[in-house]
């Protein structure tokens, strides 16, 4: 993903509020799932981690890969992920040509 792709998808998530917690159990199999269904539904999201802060970007790149999600940014207690939906027509967030050509 290209710097333009990724502000582009950082001002689109800026309004959103968190849909995934992760607390005090971590990334396990019920966040990961929580994480899949939310992606699949929204393609861009917030997780906010409650618990773990000294490891939140190893966390989130655990989750990520698993889900086979991008990380967009980390900001805080916070990580924007964005997985794009495979069919076209299901897709909610159009990235425009002129930004993913950059």
């Amino acid at each position: 993903m290209n710097s333009a792709t990724r502000n582009f998808l950082r001002k689109r998530a800026h309004e959103m509020k968190p849909i995934v917690m992760v607390g005090k159990q971590g990334g396990d199999d019920r966040v990961s799932r929580a994480l899949d269904e939310a992606l699949t539904s929204h393609e861009l999201l917030k997780v906010r981690f409650q618990d773990f802060q000294d490891e939140i970007r190893p966390i989130a790149e655990s989750l990520a890969e698993g889900v086979g999600a991008e990380i967009v940014s980390v900001v805080g207690h916070v990580v924007i992920m964005f997985r794009q939906n495979e069919k076209p027509e299901d897709r909610h967030i159009h990235i425009p040509k002129l930004v993913s050509s950059r």
